[in-house]
């Protein structure tokens, strides 16, 4: 037993009046311990559960963040015109929308925006599709490569995956607990903004509930994280909604500006696709690549349209909409995913 974890359970956990928030350090010691499995399985089950029921705070999350970043895999920099984006969403994965990231990350990387993406298999407590699953469903078997591999992909192709299992294993460790208390700890939160790239980075934080959105304003403050996005997405992904209005702020500096969009307004409102059967996965999309009409089609162009303006690729909206479409409409995305297969599996085959 860990007599100094201990100590930090027992000041987050010892009750509604005399609990304490931990500071940075402590919070980047308690992740550390958990990570490294110093704290016992009872240590590190009684901290998620009670750090869920106090909620983290924005400090406790930067530290949390310092212990991932320390421990955790990162892909070194590269080059790029267009800031490299990092998104963030949920471990948990979807189970009542059709995903749109992977089909997102086609398009930006046939542009050359490189996309970053991270995350494991079925998760608990939702255990809905993760990305891992919409990549292979597509040819696109991200398990198995090393972290070399996944840094020569990204270079060459504008997208990497991290994968928890393989590239991150001490995170990986900690999924169990999730099924064992029922709950989604603070590492879910912290997954939103965590990012396995080494360089400056614009990430995107997928939210549901607003007070997500202040946390993670303090946590990227206290890291100097200058460039940044949080979407109150479908199912707390970075995805848009076309039934509802899109609530984004986007995050220059100490500077938060807010947009509300519409999607009518652009010729662009519509219904969120509903999850398909697994069987019904991989030639929706491929239908999509292929540029049929679709609702599909109408939420990746929107989707992918708002990224390609946040990364400068078109001056307005409206023509990274239009670019989006272009993309599809000419076959650039699908020959991004076929580079794509192509890299990934020649890395399997050296491997083998």
């Amino acid at each position: 037993m860990s007599n100094a974890f201990r100590e930090l359970l027992r000041k987050v956990g010892s009750g509604t009046h005399t609990s304490q928030s931990l500071t940075r350090g402590e919070a980047a010691a308690a992740t550390r311990m958990m990570l490294l499995q110093e704290a016992t399985p009872a240590q590190i089950g009684a901290f998620m559960i009670a750090h869920r029921i106090r909620r983290p705070t924005g400090v406790e999350l930067a530290g949390m963040l310092d212990a991932y970043q320390e421990l955790g895999p990162a892909l070194q920099t590269v080059q790029s015109a267009y800031p490299i984006t990092v998104f963030g969403h949920p471990y948990d994965g979807r189970d009542r929308t059709m995903p749109l990231g992977v089909l997102t990350a086609l398009i930006l990387a046939s542009l050359q925006c490189p996309v970053v993406m991270h995350g494991g298999d079925r998760m608990p407590t939702k255990e809905g599709l993760p990305l891992v699953a919409v990549w292979q469903s597509l040819g696109v078997h991200w398990a198995g490569l090393g972290w070399a591999d996944i840094q020569h992909v990204f270079e060459t192709c504008h997208v990497g995956f991290c994968y928890l299992p393989q590239h991150f294993p001490s995170a990986q460790g900690l999924v169990p607990y999730r099924e064992q208390i029922g709950k989604r700890p603070p590492f879910a939160t912290l997954e939103l903004f965590w990012s396995p790239y080494g360089g400056a980075a614009q990430v995107i934080v997928g939210y549901v509930h607003p007070p997500t959105e202040g946390m993670v304003r303090t946590a990227f403050a206290l890291h100097q994280q200058q460039q940044f996005i949080t979407v109150k997405g479908v199912e707390g992904s970075c995805d848009l909604p076309r039934e509802r209005t899109a609530i984004i702020g986007v995050c220059q500096g100490d500077q938060l500006e807010r947009f509300h969009l519409h999607p009518a307004e652009f010729g662009m409102a519509g219904k969120n696709v509903a999850m398909p059967s697994l069987a019904a996965l991989e030639p929706l999309m491929r239908s999509v690549l292929h540029n049929e009409p679709s609702e599909l089609r109408q939420s990746v162009i929107w989707n992918a349209g708002f990224y390609l303006w946040r990364c400068g690729v078109a001056d307005s909206l409206e023509g990274a909409i239009a670019l989006a479409a272009h993309q599809l409409e000419h076959g650039l995305a699908l020959q991004a995913l076929h580079t794509l297969q192509a890299q990934v599996e020649a890395a399997s085959l050296i491997r083998r």
